[in-house]
């Protein structure tokens, strides 16, 4: 549980940087966002990589990180 909200923070926030979301963006939301991010990018690493989202470690990180860019760009454009 504590390395989902660790692995989440961190996505979250590496993701809210790259989409230039970060000042709209609080802690709880780049958790929130990381979480899903991860799921997002584990389904993904499964079906097209082989790999998942396993833990504290790199390809977690950017599978999650893929993950949560794609989840910020769906509601960017929802949003629009």
């Amino acid at each position: 549980m504590i390395a989902w909200l660790i692995l989440g923070a961190l996505s979250g926030w590496i993701a809210s940087r790259i989409m230039k979301r970060d000042e709209q963006m609080g802690a709880i939301a780049n958790i929130v966002v990381g979480i899903i991010g991860a799921f997002i990018g584990g389904f993904l690493g499964t079906r097209l990589l082989g790999v998942d989202v396993t833990g504290l470690n790199i390809t977690s990180i950017l599978l999650s990180v893929l993950g949560a860019v794609i989840l910020l760009a769906i509601l960017g454009g929802i949003r629009k």
